[in-house]
């Protein structure tokens, strides 16, 4: 009867005397009998489960009986009503005199509804997960899973799966640097879990190209002694001054990276970080550029902003790789990069119209430098499309920069992008035709389209070379 109850009829009753419940229930089913006819009988409806059982709360005090009753009904409005009126032509219960009054008839389908809107409200309000993600965030956030999942041990010590079959590796602190590596993508470390560098690490460096990355501190230039001593370095590369490797985001780790320096250039060093000017919150800067700040020499060190101004690096990169060889992180093309870069240079020295013309500050920027330092450097957080000269082709936020490219009727030469550059818009734009890219930063790739020249902002100079 509760599951098909519409009302309860709530009621008052009052007796001069000391009665029980089921004095009142008798009372009820005695006084009410033939009195509505055989249709609204009470013990027909009961049995008929059209009036639900008689719940009857009474307390006796004081020589009186005062107390509460309740009967649900699945009978429409009318008959309900009816019911309750009749109800209230009760005078005795028991051997006392009484008296019942009707206080309420309830909806219970109402008081239902009611509670059904305020549970909804509060469900509107905290049962909704608002940290919806894109499409974007979703994926990345999948790969990060797969990547932290990759860690594997080489000889009991933390490594990316790529150790073993990689001619280089990077040879980091801790198990927390090889993670944040493989979030970013890099599978080719291998941590020596502390001061004193393993017998596996030490045999393993005479056989790979080895990049040393570690914590810009006291205990990284203590690593790097050691290792040089039992084992073969052939890179350096350090954290800003005061951070780990791990506390690294994607750019910070990126930027120092492809800022190591050749072994050779800091070897004997107390304190070799002070050899390897890191791009952010290094407390050594960087060498201060030469007068002849117009020669070759000094376009092709400018490049690379903020960083090791020695042409050593320059010259060893291209025959000594120095990240993973599957080509999903960008240190691994370290040569590939400053070749792309150099590319760019002789194309500017032979006449190129795409990047030697003179940036004016008046208008808009007539070369590829000019519009990288516009877009780029200002972090407006936009994208623009330039054509062959140089012109805009259109612009866009840089959260649309694959669906604006994806739209444009032609295909820009050449993007600048204000972002991270990640995977799917360097497909997109190697299918398009793009000959270059231009962006803040470099995400992680399974594939690098040949075709396709990519750069980040801290490889690109301000200005073009001087070709006079």
């Amino acid at each position: 009867m509760e599951d098909t109850s519409k009302y309860l009829i709530h009621a008052d009753v009052t007796a001069e005397g000391v009665v029980e419940r089921s004095d009142v229930v008798g009372a009820i089913f005695g006084q009410t009998e033939g009195l509505l006819g055989d249709e609204l009988d009470l013990r027909d409806l009961r049995q008929s489960q059209k009036v639900g059982r008689i719940d009857v709360e009474i307390v006796s005090t004081g020589g009186q009986s005062r107390g509460h009753l309740t009967i649900a009904t699945s009978l429409d409005k009318v008959e309900t009503a009816t019911l309750a009126a009749a109800l209230e032509t009760i005078d005795r219960v028991g051997p006392c005199r009484a008296d019942l009054e009707v206080t309420e008839i309830e909806d219970v389908r109402a008081a239902k509804r009611k509670a059904v809107v305020d549970r909804a409200k509060e469900l509107l309000q905290t049962g909704f997960d608002d940290s919806v993600m894109s499409s974007e965030e979703i994926l990345a956030e999948v790969r990060q899973h797969v990547r932290v999942e990759d860690i594997t041990e080489y000889e009991g010590l933390p490594a990316g799966p790529r150790v073993t079959d990689s001619d280089a590796i990077i040879v980091v602190e801790g198990r927390a640097d090889v993670l944040t590596l493989l979030k970013y993508g890099v599978k080719n470390a291998i941590a020596v879990e502390g001061t004193n560098v393993p017998d596996a690490v030490a045999e393993l460096t005479h056989h790979r190209t080895v990049t040393a990355f570690l914590d810009g501190d006291r205990g990284g230039d203590l690593i790097l002694e050691e290792l040089s001593q039992v084992g073969d370095v052939d890179y350096v590369a350090f954290a800003p001054a005061g951070e780990s490797v791990e506390d690294l985001d994607h750019h910070q780790l990126f930027t120092a990276l492809r800022n190591k320096v050749p072994y050779d250039t800091v070897s004997g060093m107390n304190e070799p970080r002070e050899a390897v000017a890191a791009t952010d919150g290094s407390s050594t800067p960087a060498p201060a550029p030469t007068e002849s700040s117009t020669d070759r020499d000094a376009d092709d060190s400018s490049q690379a902003i903020d960083g090791p101004v020695t042409s050593p690096p320059e010259t060893a990169s291209p025959s000594a790789p120095t990240g993973d060889t599957d080509g999903r992180d960008e240190t691994v093309d370290d040569g590939a990069v400053r070749d792309d870069v150099s590319d760019a240079s002789a194309s500017a020295e032979t006449g190129s119209d795409a990047i030697v013309e003179d940036v004016t500050s008046d208008a808009e920027p007539e070369t590829v430098y000019g519009h990288a330092t516009a877009i780029v450097r200002r972090n407006t957080g936009r994208v623009r499309f330039l054509d062959a000269d140089g012109d805009t082709v259109d612009e866009a936020d840089a959260s649309e920069a694959y669906d604006s490219l994806e739209g444009l009727e032609t295909a820009p030469t050449t993007i600048v992008l204000d972002e991270i550059l990640d995977q799917r818009l360097l497909d997109l734009a190697a299918d398009r035709g793009v000959e270059r890219i231009v962006a803040h930063s470099l995400g992680q790739f399974t594939k690098r389209p040949t075709a396709v020249q990519i750069h980040a902002i801290d490889e690109i100079a301000d200005e073009p070379p001087n070709t006079e």
